[in-house]
């Protein structure tokens, strides 16, 4: 559905919000010129004759695909550019499951309090999530992106680093435009393409959008009842979510848990137990009460490190995933999806901590490639780095939480420079 790949260490607002578009491009001369104005008005010919060949109706292509359709420099930048800093999961989930979104997501759900129960009814996805999901991509609807479709899937396509899939959506957002569903000065989105109050990547919109209101057209930008049908349908059939589970839950663990089975990758899977044998471990609920009595398949996380919050992960977790792939987000998904039925803050949200740089990321990843950890330096806070991380702990006596801290990294550059 989304135009995000995120990683799960270093996490981003959701790429699918795009940020106001900034002003004009840079002439030719500043530019590859593979990527000329130029190359890509013979690009855009070729891609008109591709769209009459896929069934385009010709005024959709003279409209949208039109000499006036421009190369945006500023997203090709967009989309190459790399992240600054890796933030800490505290300040990430303060900043996405915020107060203020806690307050309005409530609002909003006893606003449609009618609409998301029908939505639980016929998808079986509760309206807690559906609403989160949409607070997090578009604050409800105040900022779902303000580039246009059109001219940003052309862009990409045309860039050529991920050609092939942004030109296949590049068509499916034409298609929209020739079914009706919505205007072309109306087709807003993030940089990357993803449009409307929950953000569809438009192949997915063809896929799974539905008129939930009944008017005829399927309108994810304005209608509400669409945007979050279409959600809902897609987070059901698409991404398979469990109408029996929920998505985790934060958890005590005892003095002597065994932090080498915590999961340290994306997909939190290295270390899978159900909940009886977390149970035999000594893992309890947050208040010391014993796990339910269930045998789900779980795994344990410390997104912020032992001096975090511990947390216990189902499937639906890496439901959340395939919405955009960053363990951060996932878990501020279903942190702010509990917020809105009541629950409360996380009884050991950690600190917030300074991110860290790309710089001291990549200084961190070289002295764990001299020290035989890791093969090369990114500047990715990854599930690999975090690996190394562990190695490295377990190599040198130290607590094998994963975690990048402050102290991790000044005993990884002592150990690289023989200090």
């Amino acid at each position: 559905m989304t135009a995000c790949q995120g990683s799960a260490q270093a996490p981003k607002q959701p790429a699918q919000v795009a940020q106001a578009a900034p002003a004009a491009a840079p002439p030719d001369a500043a530019v590859d010129p593979r990527l000329s104005d130029a190359a890509f008005a013979t690009w855009l010919e070729g891609a008109r004759l591709d769209a009459a060949k896929r069934g385009i109706t010709a005024p959709t292509i003279s409209q949208a695909l039109g000499n006036t359709l421009t190369l945006d420099h500023r997203i090709i930048e967009a989309d190459g550019r790399q992240p600054e800093f890796s933030n800490t999961f505290t300040r990430y989930l303060n900043s996405l499951a915020s107060e203020r979104r806690i307050a309005n997501g409530r609002a909003m759900m006893e606003k449609h309090a009618e609409l998301l129960a029908r939505l639980e009814r016929e998808y079986g996805v509760p309206g807690r999530f559906l609403v989160a999901f949409w607070g997090m991509e578009s604050d409800f609807g105040r900022d779902a992106g303000g580039y246009s479709v059109v001219q940003s899937l052309a862009t990409l396509a045309f860039e050529g680093r991920r050609g092939d899939m942004f030109r296949n959506e590049l068509f499916s957002a034409l298609t929209i435009l020739d079914r009706g569903h919505i205007t072309l000065d109306k087709m807003k989105g993030s940089y990357a393409g993803a449009m409307g109050q929950t953000q569809f990547m438009p192949s997915n919109f063809l896929k799974y959008a539905v008129d939930e209101d009944k008017d005829g057209r399927i309108d994810i930008w304005g209608s509400v009842p669409d945007a979050l049908g279409s959600s809902a349908n897609f987070i059901s059939k698409a991404l398979g979510w469990n109408s029996e589970r929920t998505w985790g839950r934060e958890v005590r663990l005892p003095k002597n848990f065994d932090l080498k089975l915590v999961s340290l990758d994306v997909d939190a899977k290295e270390t899978m137990k159900s909940l009886s044998e977390w149970s035999a471990l000594g893992v309890t609920r947050v208040d010391g009460q014993p796990l339910p009595a269930q045998d789900i398949p779980a795994s344990v996380v410390l997104p912020a490190g032992r001096n975090g919050p511990a947390l216990l992960l189902y499937d639906n977790y890496r439901v959340i995933l395939k919405y955009n792939r960053s363990a951060f987000y996932a878990i501020s998904i279903g942190h702010l999806a509990d917020r809105l039925i009541g629950a409360g803050g996380l009884s050991n949200p950690g600190s917030e901590g300074d991110p860290l740089r790309r710089e001291a990321v990549v200084g961190l990843q070289e002295g764990l490639v001299t020290l035989g950890f890791l093969k090369t330096a990114d500047g990715v806070m990854g599930s690999g780095t975090r690996q190394a991380i562990r190695a490295f702990q377990l190599a040198n006596g130290l607590v094998p939480d994963g975690y990048p801290s402050r102290l991790l990294i000044g005993a990884v550059h002592a150990k690289a420079s023989g200090t």
